[in-house]
Formats: C-alpha cells, sequence, structure tokens
C-alpha cells in the first residue's frame, strides 16, 4: 500500500507528533490491559483444572455410592424422581478491565431428603450428598469456563490492536514526521542560503 502523501507543514507536524504520542500511548494502555487479562486467564486455567479434579473424583464417589444402593435397595430410580430439579441458578457479571465475566450462584438451600427413611439406606444419602456437592461445582466451573473464553477472545482482540498500532501506524506516524521534519529542516536551509545571498547583494550594490 502506497504511503500517504502528507503535506510538509507545520500544522501536520504538530498534527501528526500528536498522534504518534496518541498511539504510544494506546499501545502502552493495551499492553498493559492484555498483561492483566492473561494473568487473569492464567489463574483460571489453574483453577479449571482443580475443579475437573474434584468433579472426577466426586462423581466416582456419587456412582459408587449409587451402586451400592442398587444392590442392596434394588433400582433407586423412583427415589431420584423425589429429588427437585435445581431452579435456583443465578447468573451475574464482574469486569476486568472492560470485559464482561459471568458470575454462576447456586441460591443456597439447607438440604431436605425427599425421600423416605424407611426403605432406604446410607448409600443412596452418600450419593444424594455428592451428586449436590457435583451440582454445586459444576456451576463454578461453568462459570470459570465460560470466563476462560471470553479472557481468550478479549486477548486475541487487543493482541490485534496493539500489533497494529506496534507494527503499522505507530512506524507510519514516525516515517511522516521525520519526512516532515526534514523537509521543513531544508526548507530552512534553503531559506537561510537565499537570505545570505541576498544580504550579501545588497552589501555589494551598496559600495
Amino acid at each position: 500500500m502506497a504511503e500517504q502523501q502528507v503535506f510538509a507543514t507545520k500544522g501536520n507536524l504538530i498534527l501528526y507528533k500528536k498522534a504518534l504520542k496518541l498511539a504510544a500511548l494506546g499501545y502502552e494502555l493495551l499492553d498493559r490491559k492484555r498483561n492483566i487479562l492473561i494473568r487473569e486467564l492464567m489463574s483460571l486455567v489453574d483453577k479449571a483444572g482443580e475443579l475437573r479434579g474434584s468433579i472426577e473424583d466426586t462423581y466416582k464417589e456419587a456412582y459408587s455410592a449409587l451402586q451400592l444402593a442398587n444392590i442392596s435397595m434394588g433400582l433407586v430410580t423412583p427415589y431420584a424422581n423425589c429429588i427437585p430439579v435445581e431452579t435456583g441458578v443465578e447468573i451475574s457479571t464482574r469486569s476486568v478491565m472492560g470485559v464482561e465475566l459471568p458470575k454462576v450462584t447456586l441460591k443456597e438451600r439447607p438440604l431436605k431428603v425427599t425421600y423416605g427413611f424407611s426403605q432406604t439406606d446410607s448409600q443412596l444419602d452418600r450419593a444424594y450428598l455428592a451428586f449436590e456437592k457435583v451440582k454445586q461445582t459444576t456451576a463454578v466451573l461453568a462459570e470459570v469456563e465460560n470466563s476462560i473464553y471470553r479472557l481468550s477472545v478479549a486477548i486475541k482482540k487487543t493482541q490485534r490492536r496493539a500489533n497494529a498500532l506496534q507494527n503499522i501506524i505507530i512506524p507510519r506516524n514516525e516515517r511522516i514526521v521525520k519526512s516532515i521534519t526534514d523537509s521543513l529542516e531544508e526548507k530552512d536551509r534553503e531559506e537561510f542560503s537565499r537570505m545570505k545571498v541576498i544580504k550579501a547583494a545588497k552589501l555589494k550594490s551598496a559600495k
């Protein structure tokens, strides 16, 4: 792409010096934003790994207890159907450097066993409690994984904008400022030489 043609005037020099200063400041702010977002992302990636491990362990515990309950009680599906569907999910947001990240909350409610105790045993209770824990942890994991996705998108976008400033806009403005400065200095030298010639001619004619 051809370089933009800019007239070598003092007004344009002031204009492009300001543009260069703003571009440099913009790059600095974007670089700072990117670094903060990356730190946030890395902390969430670590947290997601811990949560996945916790869910896996709890699932194993829950299914083991459920299997034992099935063995000792027969199929526990009728008891499982007594447990109400979770409807207390609330989603809000928090902002990190302008990036909206989700906050998933399950409304706190006391654990209430909705099946009778006369025909059940402790294995079903263990399974119920384990699946409750899975539900809570899954809500947190959903929040973390969605935040990771949003941060990744924001980091890529910020990186593209920073690269455009660093590799295109700032170098172009630097070239324009240098070109205008060189042209104005050349004009000043020519004007100085011309004035010297005129002065010498006046002195010569005065003799």
